[in-house]
């Protein structure tokens, strides 16, 4: 089922139900799709906002499973994700016939047995495919991959078109794919591939499948001598720990995180239209919360007398909703909105029917009403909330919010230490990120700058 709208707003029904044909209501179109009443659910949505192109590809469920799981991803050449009887994920990497690459399979499953999510598993199995299109291109096959084939990687990925839309609004290297331009790989993209294919290798070695060195060599990184805000050894120079990097890298940008202003914020908390959807968003602006963490909340994780929450690592999620971090914390919710907003949802707006745990469900009265919210469904509702506030923009995602947070309280006087801490990061170095935006000792040094300058100018004009 195909829809190819012209620039002007032409309208598409589907069943009784009358869609927007704009390029910006396409996820519309999607809602109406997944709450059809018959017939079969759509497993696969692919947009093309360029042609206002939306196309729905139906598919009948595996044979012998009864459409419960299922595989989902390409099925030549790509990764391949089934969800087991006993609810664990398992996911492959198929080579060109569609058959399963038995190597890359039991690195994966090395992985799930480290407890790596699956969204880790499916990003690794993408990454690995990359090596294995360059290997066929190359007449090679993994074992005889050695360190002089490391350049030419690099350069194959360097080459390879990114068909993802740009997060960025920025200038993009293009190349030709198919006679049509392309945006490539992101700097960061191609190093987390690379990142990926040492891994497998060390997996490898690891297992005795790989009796040689690492083809992807690491060298003594001479960095930490220049760098003063490189994460150091805890005994400093003392330690036998010695920073390294792979030989093969590219340099990549250190962005620095964009927070939404006030006036952002206030015309997109306007347009939210359910408590449910309010009380999200100001958990994720009032409180730090990750996407994941606030989807997996618990009832019990509310506590209202001490008006804070506690994000707790749990992987049962029925949607693959998670945190991100391993390490649970309790995060306090002193500005009144956040906690009046989530008492109010779950008062009066949450189905009173359900004996789910979890405090984000689904309500209405449709086919998924009591399910929980998922990714998908909170990425929906904040876009759509974006757009109508008319501040839609590729950095304006649900993650901002939490970027706004950080730069709130770091602006605000709290410590480095207690940030890291109120926003669940492992390392000190992710924190860092939010000193960039606005150092208050650089601005004190600024500001004294200009004291003396205007000092000395007075003098000067004298």
């Amino acid at each position: 089922m195909t829809w190819l709208n012209a620039i002007n707003d032409q309208v598409a029904g589907i069943g009784a139900v009358v869609v927007p044909g704009t390029m910006r209501d396409s996820l519309h179109i999607l809602d109406t799709m997944l709450n059809l009443d018959a017939g079969p659910k759509p497993e696969m949505i692919a947009t093309d906002t360029a042609s206002y192109l939306v196309t729905w590809t139906p598919r009948a469920p595996l044979a012998g499973r009864g459409g419960r799981g299922g595989r989902r991803a390409e099925r030549h050449g790509g990764a391949d994700q089934q969800s087991e009887d006993d609810g664990s994920i398992k996911v492959r990497l198929l080579d060109e016939r569609g058959e399963p690459v038995e190597v890359v399979s039991g690195f994966l499953r090395f992985l799930a047995a480290r407890d790596c999510s699956p969204n880790t598993l499916m990003s690794y199995a993408y990454d690995l495919r990359h090596l294995w299109r360059f290997l066929a291109g190359q007449d090679l096959s993994w074992d005889r991959f050695g360190p002089q084939h490391s350049i030419a990687l690099l350069e194959y990925l360097r080459s390879v078109p990114s068909h993802r839309p740009r997060r960025r609004m920025t200038l993009s290297v293009v190349t030709l794919d198919e006679d049509r331009p392309a945006t490539k790989l992101a700097a960061s993209t191609v190093n987390r591939i690379l990142a990926a294919v040492s891994s497998f290798y060390e997996y490898a070695i690891l297992s005795g499948l790989w009796d040689q060195a690492n083809p992807l060599e690491k060298r003594a990184d001479p960095a930490l001598a220049r760098v003063t805000e490189r994460h150091r050894p805890f005994m400093g120079r003392a330690s036998r720990q010695r920073p390294i990097r792979r030989a093969v890298h590219i340099k990549t940008v250190q962005r620095v995180p964009r927070p939404l202003d006030d006036a952002q914020l206030k015309a997109l908390l306007a347009q939210l239209r359910r408590v449910r959807d309010r009380a999200i968003v100001l958990l994720m602006l009032q409180g730090g919360l990750r996407p994941g963490e606030v989807l997996g909340l618990h009832l019990a994780d509310i506590a209202y007398g001490r008006r804070r929450v506690v994000v707790r690592h749990r992987d049962d999620h029925p949607k693959g909703a998670r945190s991100k971090s391993r390490y649970e914390r309790v995060v306090d919710l002193h500005e009144p909105e956040a906690l009046a907003a989530l008492s109010e949802y779950v008062m009066t707006a949450r189905p009173q029917d359900s004996d789910s745990p979890l405090v984000f469900l689904i309500g209405g009265r449709g086919k998924r009403r009591l399910e929980p919210l998922g990714y998908d469904g909170l990425a929906r509702m904040f876009s759509r909330a974006a757009t109508r506030a008319g501040i839609r923009e590729p950095w304006v995602t649900a993650h901002a919010l939490r970027h706004t947070h950080a730069t709130q309280m770091w602006e605000g006087g709290m410590r480095e230490l207690t940030l890291q801490k109120r926003l669940g990061h492992a390392s000190p170095e992710s924190t860092r990120i939010y000193t960039r935006v606005s150092d208050p000792a650089v601005v004190a040094d600024y500001h004294r700058a200009l004291d003396a300058l205007g000092g000395a100018g007075e003098r000067t004009a004298r």
